[in-house]
């Protein structure tokens, strides 16, 4: 059970972030009142959720899961693909310090958390336009250093390896339906997302809890099957910025 969270506020100029999406221009209050309810959303789960202030250098700040991967023994700051994030571990590192020794991605190397899928000791790793092999390859080597095991998976679609699969218990996979048939998921049950619901697949699970994007209701429907506690959440700002949930906590 993980009884942490890290969240940053959104800055002021969140916006001005990097983002793929041609949904229109995102609204600062409105996405601050969405982190608030999704930091009420952790709470209710037992979560004591620590809150950095917002960092207006680094726009994608608030995203706080890509500068760093959490595991039960380990953190490891990340080295992240894209220049302009290169910077948010430092007010970030000493927070995870006070939890898990904390080792680090080298350049080269370039690693995202959004491209790290943790199911229970294995660890799927995304190469992408974010997470390069260099980096990969060092990933693997600091998890296996701690016990877990990893395997890479190329990501042909979506920003990050969890915009497409994320874990939701029970030996269990929300993917979409290109990845569904990859044979490293083999093993797994899988919930397959319906092309028009694919933004659900950032599903976050935890705590025995899901937590999940309104406005999805096919995706609810398969969910609700699994039998656990389901608390949907506007991300519409969020969605804007190419983010989900998954992407605005590190779970401890």
């Amino acid at each position: 059970m993980f009884t942490h969270a890290i969240t940053r506020l959104p800055g002021k100029n969140f916006a001005d972030g990097i983002t793929t999406s041609s949904l229109g221009r995102p609204n600062y209050p409105l996405i601050l009142q969405q982190h608030q309810t999704y930091r009420q959303a952790l709470q209710a789960i037992g979560l004591e959720v620590i809150v950095l202030q917002a960092e207006p250098a680094f726009p994608d700040a608030y995203f706080v899961e890509d500068p760093a991967v959490v595991t039960p023994r380990i953190a490891v700051i990340t080295h992240p693909g894209a220049p302009s994030r290169q910077g948010e571990q430092l007010t970030l590192e000493p927070v995870l310090l006070q939890y898990r020794p904390v080792l680090h991605i080298a350049p080269p190397g370039t690693v995202e958390g959004g491209d790290v899928l943790m199911v229970e000791n294995h660890f799927f790793i995304g190469l992408s336009d974010r997470t390069n092999n260099e980096g990969a390859a060092q990933l693997a080597k600091l998890l296996a250093s701690s016990g877990h095991t990893s395997e890479n998976i190329p990501v042909s679609s979506g920003l990050h390896l969890k915009s497409s699969v994320n874990y939701v218990g029970n030996g269990t996979l929300l993917v979409t339906k290109i990845l569904a048939d990859h044979p490293a998921f083999a093993g797994y049950k899988k919930i397959v997302l319906d092309p028009d619901e694919e933004y659900a697949a950032n599903t976050l699970w935890i705590n025995n809890t899901l937590l999940t994007p309104t406005g999805f209701p096919k995706t609810m429907a398969k969910l609700t099957q699994l039998g656990l506690r389901i608390i949907e959440l506007d991300v519409s700002e969020v969605q804007k910025m190419d983010g989900g949930l998954t992407c605005m906590s590190l779970r401890l």
